[in-house]
């Protein structure tokens, strides 16, 4: 007669605690690419808006309705720098009142900025 078995060996339980890991592992990373890529839109909307505000003040200025990208940024310029954040490319040419296109943000999305 073979003794009863009651509970769970030590590597039943260890299976189930590393899948239980691997679960969460798996949770914990899907939520921080989530988090991650919100954050990069939203750095990226800062430039965006400095570039809309420039041209703006450009269009004014000069009584133009478009202008180019190296006639707002620079060290003399209404816009000194723009440091891309997450690979983006900016528009080189901008017209009042049409919508500033960002693309190639991480390699995968792009944004839109309707002035």
């Amino acid at each position: 007669m073979q003794p009863s078995r009651q509970g769970f060996a030590g590597r039943e339980i260890l299976l189930i605690t590393g899948v239980i890991v691997v679960v969460l592992a798996v949770l914990a990373y899907s939520a921080f690419q989530k988090v991650r890529a919100s954050s990069q839109d939203k750095a990226v909307m800062c430039p965006i808006r400095q570039l809309s505000a420039a041209a703006d003040q450009y269009y004014l200025e000069y009584g133009v309705s478009s202008v180019e990208y190296a006639q707002l940024v620079g060290a003399t310029n209404y816009v000194k720098a723009v440091t891309t954040v997450a690979g983006e490319t900016y528009p080189t040419r901008y017209t009042r009142g049409m919508t500033i296109t960002v693309t190639g943000v991480a390699s995968l999305r792009t944004i839109t900025y309707a002035p």
